[in-house]
């Protein structure tokens, strides 16, 4: 039986601000995209929302290697390359080669459950600069 989702007010409103996002937006990010919407809630309020919406995959929790988490509406699965100078995330939608995921679980005898790879670069702003 499929689950029965819970969007509450608040639920409702934080995956807006993600949905409607293309920066895979800080937990801070959605707080202060929030307020200028006029909604006010409890930090507590948008981490167990921001959590709820995990758990029942309406968004993702993208961990790219930062000691923050940033959420993206996109759930299905692709990459992401991240700047190393300003800290700017883009998608990545070329697909994984199926014959470079066989040789990663051959070689670490994983079963891959969930491909993700983050890469990390220079974008064109940030490489124009330096």
């Amino acid at each position: 039986m499929a689950q029965k989702l819970n969007l509450t007010v608040q639920r409702r409103a934080i995956l807006e601000v993600v949905q409607e996002s293309h920066d895979h937006p800080t937990a801070a990010d959605i707080i202060e995209r929030l307020r200028t919407k006029g909604f006010n809630f409890a930090y507590g309020t948008v981490y167990n929302s921001l959590r709820y919406l995990t758990e029942v995959e309406l968004i993702k929790e993208l961990k790219l290697g930062e000691s923050v988490s940033r959420y993206d509406a996109r759930t299905e699965e692709h990459q992401h390359i991240v700047c190393t100078s300003c800290g700017h995330v883009e998608e990545v939608l070329v697909d994984i080669p199926q014959e470079w995921l066989v040789q990663v679980s051959e070689q670490t005898k994983y079963t891959i459950q969930h491909p993700h790879i983050v890469m990390e670069g220079l974008c064109e702003q940030c490489a124009i600069k330096h």
